[in-house]
C-alpha cells in the first residue's frame, strides 16, 4: 500500500516522502497514528513544504557535526579511576564515561556516538573512535591515569601513584 508519510520514520523514509509499505503496516499503525496519510495530489502538495524543511534542517545538522569531527581530531582526554598496584581499575570506563569527559569540553557528543567495543578495564593509553555519522568518524585518545588517593592516605603511596599514573602503559610487573 502506497502512503503519504507525514512524519519522518526510521528505516522506513522522511515526512513528505511516498512509500510502500504492506497494507497491516499501514492500516494498523501508520495511519492510526497519523504518521501517513493518502498520497493524493493536494496532500503532496501540502508536505512537500514540510519535506524542504526537514531536508534544510538535516542540511545544517550535518554541516554541525562535520565542525565538531574536524574539532574533536586528535583531542586527548584523561579520565582517572581508582585501580589496584598491577593497573587493573576497580570497575570500568564505559562509552558514557568518555561522553561526559567530551561534554565537559564543550563538545556535544552523546554516548551512543563513542564506538567502544568494551569498557575499558586498566590504565594505559586507548584510541577510541567517535561516530557522529556512517562517514563522519575520528580518533581520540583517552588516558585511562589513576586516581589520587585521599589526602588521608601516607604520602609513599601518593608517590608510587603519580609514577604509575606517569607511565604511558605499564606491563604491570615490578622491577627485579
Amino acid at each position: 500500500m502506497k502512503v503519504l508519510l507525514t512524519d519522518t520514520i526510521e528505516k522506513i523514509g522522511t515526512v513528505g516522502e511516498v512509500v510502500d509499505v504492506r497494507d497491516g503496516y499501514a492500516r494498523n499503525y501508520l495511519l492510526p497514528h497519523n504518521l501517513a496519510i493518502a498520497p493524493t495530489d493536494g496532500n503532496i502538495k501540502r508536505y512537500e513544504a514540510a519535506r524542504k524543511e526537514y531536508e534544510a534542517k538535516l542540511k545544517l545538522l550535518r554541516e554541525q557535526k562535520e565542525k565538531l569531527i574536524l574539532a574533536m581530531e586528535g583531542l586527548e582526554i584523561t579520565i582517572a579511576r581508582a585501580s589496584n598496584e598491577e593497573g587493573h581499575l576497580f570497575g570500568s570506563v564505559s562509552r558514557r564515561d568518555i561522553a561526559e569527559e567530551l561534554q565537559k569540553l564543550g563538545h556535544a557528543v552523546d554516548a551512543d556516538d563513542v564506538r567502544l567495543d568494551e569498557p575499558l578495564r586498566r590504565i594505559d593509553t586507548f584510541q577510541v573512535p567517535v561516530q557522529l555519522a556512517g562517514d563522519l568518524k575520528c580518533q581520540i585518545k583517552v588516558w585511562v591515569v589513576r586516581e589520587k588517593p585521599a589526602d588521608g592516605q601516607p604520602a609513599e603511596t601518593s608517590d608510587a601513584s603519580e609514577a604509575a599514573a606517569a607511565a604511558p602503559s605499564g606491563d604491570g610487573g615490578e622491577p627485579a
